[in-house]
Parts: structure tokens; sequence; C-alpha cells
């Protein structure tokens, strides 16, 4: 440790040793402080270069690379350096071997200052940091001018340190960002027994240095779209066959449900009063334009699903209902019990058995069979029951977030992250799939009780091509949440489905559509058609700007799912 400090404070005292007050001795040790406050700069700055390739991947092996660069620059070399240089000082001043050499100490004793003395003494003798902030000698005026150096002064390098972290996390989460200046925060508690003037002049050097150093970040720039954007290499196994999954008993439903992602955290119900405030919020950030047709693609007219031999006959005895679920104009969602594998599912059974119903129903079951993603809603079977055509689906033991925000008020902000995350994840692999859902809303997203967001109602879902519009010129959707393209007759698109979700996030976080409410769904079909501006969205959140920007009424403009991801 005096070895380093020793090296440290010879290499100050060449650089800069002015020979007047107070001292060349005192004016080296702030050229210290200042290259001590390049040790953090230099790993900010490695950060970001590492995030040109890496993006916004944060594995376990990105985030120990990251945690070790914080550990090595900002903590553990500026901790050796500050109490090396300290060990200097009392080495000189007790009369012990200090490493320097004699021409350096020759100058060490001399007297530039009446109300500093001798520099030997004046950074050697006196009190360490702790003593002098918890056992003040009982002159005030000292103790003031102490309290406000000891702790003014790392008080606001910290602020620096911090913004160079969040420099380097541009584009991306910045809670990363902690593994930067956390322990920057451990340095100052570990710096305690650093002699108090020597950690005065330190930190007179290193402030101006925090300050300097946001320029070297921020000259290194944010990653690249084309990698933050990069999709991610999902590597599921294929789902299983109808076959196999007749052979396979199924396992009971909590076992279902802890084999949930350990990534996800439970969605919070909070509400944030301070989210309501009429402050404008600040103008959006540019995000890469969204595509605007899906990978591959479907036909235009997804063909039929045929139903299995013998599901006529035995489908009423094979599931008996339970309870129902949901009743809306389309049809009755009903919880029934598979009585051939003992397990709980949703049965959606039609109104009407017309062949436009029985198309979407068989529409549905399409998309869910070709997404497998498991915060989508998985489809088992279509069956032909005594009163219609059925979809079985997996059973969500859980309740609808438009049902969880109306009864225990919005989401927080960490929660709301995870919410977008985890469905901009769904419907990229829906898309990836050439499935469009065209009907994102909250009412369509249900959160099981471990807090895990899923996504589900497919019936309204198609590929390229398909009109927004039905055939007797009514809305496919929930004008609320409706995208202002499709809204005017334009076809659905990714950004339409990306649009749909940032309007989900946002009541999510405020309670109201993102356009505010109509007196009637024409009204709010007309607003959406006419473009008109989000002006309810979440004021004070911290998602504000990416609201803004995935919010926006041209498509191409939006960021993109995988940006949100």
């Amino acid at each position: 440790m005096n070895a380093f400090g020793s090296w440290l404070l010879s290499l100050a005292h060449t650089l800069f040793n002015p020979g007047f007050c107070p001292g060349d001795w005192v004016w080296a040790t702030s050229a210290a402080g200042a290259l001590i406050a390049l040790f953090p700069v230099l790993g900010a700055v490695i950060v970001a270069l590492m995030r040109k390739f890496t993006g916004n991947t944060y594995d376990a092996v990105t985030l120990g690379v990251i945690a070790a660069v914080g550990l090595v620059t900002v903590l553990l070399l500026p901790w050796l350096a500050a109490n090396g240089v300290s060990g200097i000082y009392r080495a000189v001043a007790t009369g012990q071997p200090s490493g320097l050499s004699g021409a350096e100490l020759s100058t060490m004793n001399r007297n530039y200052c009446d109300f500093i003395g001798a520099q030997s003494e004046y950074l050697g003798r006196g009190q360490n940091v702790f003593e002098t902030l918890f056992y003040p000698s009982g002159n005030k005026l000292a103790y003031g001018y102490y309290l406000a150096a000891l702790i003014g002064l790392p008080a606001i390098s910290l602020f620096f340190v911090i913004l160079q972290a969040r420099t380097a996390m541009r584009r991306g989460q910045k809670w990363p960002g902690r593994l930067l200046w956390v322990p920057f925060v451990l340095f100052v508690v570990f710096s305690a027994s650093v002699e108090a003037n020597t950690a005065v002049h330190l930190w007179l050097g290193f402030l101006p240095i925090s300050v300097l150093g946001l320029i070297p970040v921020a000259l290194v720039g944010p990653p690249p779209w084309a990698v933050i954007n990069r999709p991610k290499q999902e590597r599921e196994p294929e789902p299983p066959s109808h076959a196999e999954q007749l052979e396979r008993r199924p396992e009971p439903q909590s076992s279902q449900q802890s084999q949930q992602s350990p990534q996800q955290s439970q969605l919070s119900q909070r509400p944030q009063e301070s989210q309501q405030s009429q402050q404008q919020p600040q103008p959006p950030r540019q995000y890469p334009p969204t595509a605007l047709a899906p990978a591959p693609q479907l036909a235009a007219t997804p063909g039929p699903l045929p139903v299995p031999p013998g599901s006529a006959a035995a489908g009423s005895e094979r599931y008996r209902r339970m309870r129902r679920l949901g009743h809306g104009g389309f049809g009755t969602v009903w919880q029934a019990v598979d009585t051939q594998l003992g397990r709980t599912v949703a049965l959606k059974i039609a109104h009407a058995p017309d062949p436009d119903t029985e198309e979407r129903m068989r529409r549905e079951a399409r998309a869910l069979a070709m997404v497998n993603h498991p915060n989508c809603v998985r489809v088992y079977d279509l069956v032909e029951e005594p009163d219609g055509l059925a979809l079985v689906m997996e059973f969500l033991e859980g309740q609808a977030l438009a049902t969880a925000v109306d009864t225990q008020g919005p989401l927080d902000d960490i929660a709301a992250g995870r919410l977008w995350a985890t469905m901009a994840g769904a419907l990229s692999a829906a898309h990836e799939k050439g499935v469009l859902h065209r009907d994102i809303k909250p009412s369509n997203v249900v959160v099981d009780p471990s807090g895990v967001p899923h996504l589900i109602d497919f019936g309204i879902a198609r590929s390229r091509g398909d009109s927004t519009l039905t055939a007797t010129g009514m809305m496919i959707g929930t004008p609320d949440f409706v995208a202002p393209e499709q809204a005017a007759g334009a076809p659905a698109s990714p950004a339409s489905d990306a649009w749909q979700l940032a309007a989900t996030v946002s009541y999510a976080l405020s309670g109201y559509p993102p356009r505010g409410t109509r007196e009637s769904p024409m009204a709010a079909l007309m607003a959406a058609a006419r473009a008109e501006p989000a002006n309810r969205l979440p004021q004070r959140s911290a998602h504000a700007r990416l609201l803004i920007a995935s919010l926006d009424n041209e498509p191409r403009r939006r960021p993109t799912l995988n940006t949100v991801r």
C-alpha cells in the first residue's frame, strides 16, 4: 500500500509542485487526488466501451464484469492510493522510512505558511477523518471547515460519479450503473482512517476531475442501435406433439407456477399519487424506427384447424365445467377440468355457431399454437361441445391488469417496467411467427398470483394483409387502446401492437387510457382516428419519455419492442 502511495505521490509532486503557500507537498496532495479520480473515470469508460458490444444484455457474465470493474477502479485502487498517501505522510512525520527520495524529503519540513506550519506535521500528525468528525477538538469554526470538506466534497463527488455511471448506461436501463457508484460510497466509508488534512486536499483534487470525467465517458458514445435491437437467441425446446401431451401426465398447477422465470418479480400494485402531477414531461428521446411488417408471414386467410376425431361425441364428458370466468359479446369462458388428463383448463365457447365465429376460434387456436412463449397463454385443443366450438386453453389463476389497477391502484415504475419488458418479449415472439395480436389492453393481460403477467385473447390475431375493419365496418379492437393508424383504417403492424402495449403500460401507471376517457366508444374511436395527442400520461414516471416515444402517431418513429426489452 505504501509503495503504491509513494509512487503516486512522487508522480503528483513531479507533475505539480509550486513553491508557494500552502506548500509544494500540499499542492502535490491535491494533484494526487486528481490522479485518484481518474480511476472511476476509467471504470466508466471501460463499461461504456463494453456496452458497444453487449448492448442491454445483462446476463451473469456481463454483470460480473461490470461489478469487477467497479470494485477495482472505484473502490480498491482509490482506497489503496488514498491510504498509501496518508501512510507516507505519517511515516515522514514520525521519522520512519517513507520510500521518498532524499531530494523529495528535503522540502517536506519547509514552512510556507504560518497557519500551515511544517508540511510533514500538517499532513501526517493530525487526527484521521473518523476522529475529526466524531471527536472534534472544540473549535467550532475548524469543525465546520472539516465538516464541509470531509462530508460536502465527497457528496458532490458522488453525484458526478453517479452521472458518469448513468452516462455509461445510455440507451439502456440505469440500475446496472449502481455497480459503479456503490463501490464509491464504500470507498468514502473505508477511507475514514486517512489523515483529515490529507483527505481534505485529496478531495479538493478529486472533485474537479470527477466533473471533467464526464467528458471522456460521453465521448465514448452510447451503444449503436443495431446492437441494442439485436434479437435475443431464444433456445426453447420445441413444444410437445398432441400425442405426447396425451401420454404425459400433467403436473399440479402449483408446480406450473413455480416454473416461472426467476428473473420476473412480483408486480407491485401500490399507487403513486405523484404521478398525477400536471407538470409537463421532458421531450421524448429518439429511438429506432419500428418495422411495419412482421418477419415470417402467414397466409392471408388462415386455414382450418381440424377438429380431433371423436371430439363431438366426447366433448361434454371430457371437460367438466366448474365455474364461469367471463362473459362477453363474443362468448363465454369457463373454468373446467380435463377428466382424461386431470388438469384444470379454461374453456372458451362461442355464443353463435356461425361460420365467422368458428373461423375466429380457429384463427385464435392457430395463432396460439404457433407462439411458444411462457407469457402467452397456451392452447391445448379445439373441440366440439354441445353448445358450440370450444377452445381449450391453459387456465391462468389471477386477475386482469385492469381489475388490479381499478381495485388496488396504479403500479409503480419498477413493476410497470417489468410488465412492459415481459409483454414486449411475448409480443416479439408472436411477431417472429407472423402473428399480430391487434387488441392489447389491460383486460387482456392476466397477472397470476406470483405477479407474472400473461397475454391472452388472440381472438382477433391475424397475419399481414388482413383488414382492420370487419365486413360490417365495425372496428376490431378497443377504441381507447387502438393505435391511430388502425383507427384510420390502415393495416395492423408490429408498430400498432407496440403502441397498444405502451398504452396499456400508461394505463397501469396512471389508471387512465393515454388519450383520456370519452363519453362513448364512437367518440373514443373518432379521437383515435384524428390522432389526438396522448394527454393523460403519467407525468412523473421514469418511463415518461419512452411512453411519449412509443405513443408517437407516426408508426416509423416508435421504438421497437426489442428496445423496450
